[in-house]
């Protein structure tokens, strides 16, 4: 999903790019419905950002800044699950595979996000699904190595 069409979809949030860059790697940021996304990233970077801060909306309680805290860190894990289901989600690694994709560079670029992303979501996938999962008529293999299979009855 572009940067785009996430804004327009979230329309009643007030989404804005400023420069961030005063503090120390930090890309976006929510707080009571104001996302701020820094200014200077790739609107690939923003598209993945936004999805995370959109996660953060939809699930975060309270300030979790404090990352030491387990129950913040859950709450940082289940925005970013939201923004990895979102943006490329099971179906998303079916539709690389039937698109040709083959290696990582290509599904992330076919599937409009960044290489960062697409390796952070493979590794939540797999420790959420184990080795493998089922999807339609399709087999997702985590590991050894990513790979997907038709299922032929």
């Amino acid at each position: 999903m572009t940067y785009e069409k996430l804004q327009i979809q979230n329309e009643e949030l007030n989404i804005r790019e400023i420069d961030l860059s005063n503090i120390d790697g930090l890309k976006g940021f929510y707080m009571n419905g104001n996302i701020a996304i820094h200014k200077n990233l790739t609107t690939t970077e923003k598209a993945c950002v936004l999805a995370e801060e959109l996660g953060h909306h939809y699930t975060t309680v309270g300030n979790i800044l404090d990352q030491s805290d387990p129950s913040n860190r859950k709450q940082e894990l289940r925005a970013r699950l939201m923004a990895y289901d979102k943006m490329i989600g099971l179906i998303g690694i079916v539709r690389a595979y039937q698109h040709r994709c083959q290696n990582l560079t290509d599904m992330a670029e076919y599937l409009e996000v960044t290489a960062e992303f697409l390796k952070e979501a493979l590794e939540q996938y797999r420790r959420k699904y184990g080795q493998k999962t089922e999807i339609d008529n399709y087999i997702i293999i985590f590991e050894p190595h990513l790979a997907v299979m038709e299922r032929y009855e």
